[in-house]
């Protein structure tokens, strides 16, 4: 309790003095419990019904498996928190950047948890780029980019030297080197660089880990016979993640956003997820940082891929973008929750280094089960 004892025997005194008979309640304010310290938040973006018992969305592993058993209201978010005897908390935001945001901040400006030392894992599913991964592969990002901020121009209307119609906030054109995206005006929620050495510490953890795979995956990827990684069983690897409330789709835009992505981030950035979360969770933990209320430097992101973001030879994007994920997707939602789980575990196990100077910083402790 944040109340002294000195006031509680105030009171007792007053109560004395007063004539009464020595038994005496003292109410506290709401603001007066001690914070409770999260060591690990986990991130998940949607979940189908109810958190636990049935078709498994982001969240429901992460309340079943793991287990997080005890359920806290949050009325400024979309679904209730759950959280262990450890100090993991774990959040489900809401699809789209909007509720991400949202969700993110009231979470950090909630004074009943204190976030200050905790690691954010974002775990989600997202499309991937068949060049670089196949159905069920998990991807630690270093970069995440927003696909959302830029002028847009009517496929029917866009010039014909045009790759796409896609273009930087005040540019004339497509950029095609990153000093034709300083021509004009912009915004600095575009490009979020991520601790490295964290990212490659967590892949480092689970880059053997055996991931789910199935006859329907395999069925769904064997059309991919021109893309080597498309047909590979699921893998876990390092790549960068594309962040947009629109659910973008097909070759052409794949193309743009193999150039948007090292365009904003830089030439060793590597364009491999698209998602629909990830720019509002960093915008919200960025301004959260400003106060001290979260560290930027414990936040890692994985994706994990249901779904192509283009199709394969001989089908329209039209038909790739409304096509069935393979086993509704849940591959990947197993393989989020398998992979970052991982992380969790490792990051407890070692809490002792852990929780004053982040992983990859320092010589760290093995991972659990080396």
């Amino acid at each position: 309790m944040r109340r002294t004892i000195e006031t509680v025997l105030g009171v007792v005194l007053l109560g004395l003095l007063s004539g009464c008979d020595g038994s005496v309640s003292v109410e506290l304010d709401s603001d007066e419990t001690e914070a409770e310290a999260i060591r690990v938040v986990v991130v998940t973006m949607f979940e189908n019904g109810d958190l636990s018992g049935d078709r498994p969305g982001e969240f429901q592993y992460w309340v079943e498996r793991w287990p997080l058993a005890r359920q806290v209201d949050f009325p400024m978010g979309e679904y209730p928190l759950r959280l262990d005897d450890q100090g993991v908390l774990g959040i489900c935001v809401g699809g789209g950047i909007a509720n991400a945001a949202a969700s993110i901040m009231a979470l950090a400006q909630d004074e009943r948890f204190d976030l200050r030392r905790a690691y954010w894992i974002v775990a989600g599913i997202a499309g991937g780029d068949p060049e670089d991964v196949s159905l069920g592969s998990a991807v630690w990002a270093r970069h995440v980019v927003d696909g959302d901020l830029l002028y847009e121009i009517d496929a029917r209307e866009i010039p014909a030297d045009w790759p796409y119609g896609l273009i930087p906030l005040g540019a004339k054109a497509p950029a095609e080197t990153p000093e034709d995206i300083s021509t004009g005006w912009t915004l600095d929620t575009i490009h979020f660089p991520l601790n490295a050495a964290l990212a490659e510490w967590a892949f480092e953890q689970t880059r053997s880990l055996e991931l789910k795979d199935t006859e329907a995956m395999a069925a769904f990827r064997a059309q991919y016979a021109q893309r080597p990684n498309a047909q590979r069983p699921p893998f876990v690897t390092l790549g960068d993640t594309l962040a947009s409330s629109t659910y973008w789709h097909g070759a052409r835009l794949n193309s743009w956003a193999n150039d948007w992505v090292p365009l904003y981030a830089g030439a060793d950035a590597e364009f491999m997820t698209t998602n629909m979360e990830d720019t509002g969770t960093l915008t919200a933990l960025g301004r959260l940082a400003r106060t001290a209320r979260v560290d930027p430097e414990r936040v890692m992101v994985l994706r994990t891929v249901s779904n192509f973001s283009a199709p394969p030879t001989g089908k329209t994007a039209a038909w790739s973008t409304t096509a069935p994920y393979p086993d509704q997707g849940e591959p990947a939602i197993d393989s989020a929750y398998r992979v970052a789980s991982t992380v969790v575990t490792a990051l407890l196990d070692g809490w002792s280094t852990y929780e004053e100077t982040p992983p990859g910083t320092q010589a760290t402790p093995a991972a659990a089960g080396d």
